[in-house]
């Protein structure tokens, strides 16, 4: 799921990357007495980040992008479950695009540990205490961050981001319900259609895919696509089987704008050939419209064509 030149929000799920955004940003409303900090020079370095992080609530809670964009150095990375971000720009992007969705968004930060290893550098666990709405449902994540100070600034250089188990799948809820598409008309006026149903039948901690595709020539093939997030990481996992007897397995990652699946499997036994790379590339453009294409595609390691891209309305 990947966009091109421009800008595509995911629909009312970005909340985890504010998660992560803001949880890197180690905004301190409430703090712990700190273990590293036996000495004068360390309380110090201690109380500049507790600084660091207020004002990192601060900026976020009053949409001050160019604050918070001097919290972060000018490489730094985020990852959080299927989000991995790279790079200042693309952090306070993905965040300008949620906050601009939620503009009612707060976040409350508890600070954990602030562990002073050597200067310049500081790790930080905490709490994010986030709500999309006033009076809306709180959604708590954890996180570790690593904090460098830059002349007399100290900014986020890499942050890890687990969300609560039973929310984890937040981003992806606007894929619930069922999606078709058909392929570019043949020559002889034919097409294929596609139906994807997503559902959650065990409720939040896994999502459940139904595909049926009917050929214009040949048998339908349907597949079962299962997508669960680690408890203890937050990384997304997903596995798909379908009725030719392929069968996939890997990761759901995103960059803030668009999701990729990373599969590796078995492709059925009618293809001459023992193991498959690919990856679903899905991009939104709004809640009800979306794109989908396979690439990166691979067979025993000889690189395929990528696949015809399709253009999925939500239906109901």
């Amino acid at each position: 799921m990947q966009a091109g030149s421009f800008v595509v929000r995911l629909p009312r799920s970005l909340g985890r990357i504010l998660h992560g955004l803001v949880m890197l940003g180690l905004a301190a409303v409430t703090t712990q007495p700190a273990t590293a900090a036996d000495a004068s020079e360390g309380a110090d370095v201690v109380d500049e980040i507790r600084q660091a992080a207020a004002e990192y609530v601060r900026a976020f809670n009053t949409s001050d992008f160019t604050a918070l964009a001097d919290q972060w150095t000018q490489r730094a990375t985020l990852v959080e479950g299927g989000l991995a971000l790279e790079g200042r720009a693309a952090i306070i992007a993905s965040l300008r695009s949620w906050r601009e969705r939620h503009p009612a968004a707060v976040i409350e930060i508890e600070l954990g540990r602030i562990d002073v290893l050597a200067e310049p550098l500081a790790r930080v666990d905490g709490v994010l205490r986030f709500t999309a709405q006033p009076g809306g449902r709180q959604v708590n994540s954890r996180f570790t961050s690593l904090r460098v100070r830059e002349g007399e600034t100290w900014r986020l250089a890499e942050s890890l981001v687990v969300a609560e188990h039973a929310t984890a799948l937040d981003e992806l809820d606007w894929l619930l319900g069922t999606w078709a598409a058909e392929t570019a008309r043949g020559e002889d006026g034919s097409r294929t259609t596609i139906e994807t149903i997503y559902e959650q039948p065990l409720g939040p901690y896994c999502l459940l895919g139904r595909t049926r595709i009917r050929p214009a020539d040949g048998d339908p093939v349907e597949a079962l696509e299962l997508i669960h997030a680690d408890r203890s990481t937050g990384r997304i996992r997903v596995w798909v089987f379908d009725s030719t007897g392929a069968f996939g397995e890997g990761v759901l990652e995103s960059d803030g704008t668009s999701l990729r699946k990373r599969l590796v499997g078995a492709p059925s036994e009618r293809v001459a050939g023992r193991e498959a790379r690919w990856t679903q590339l899905l991009t939104p453009a709004d809640e009800n419209r979306c794109t989908w294409q396979v690439v990166e595609r691979s067979m025993d390691g000889i690189a395929l064509p990528d696949g015809e891209m399709l253009h999925f309305r939500k239906v109901r």
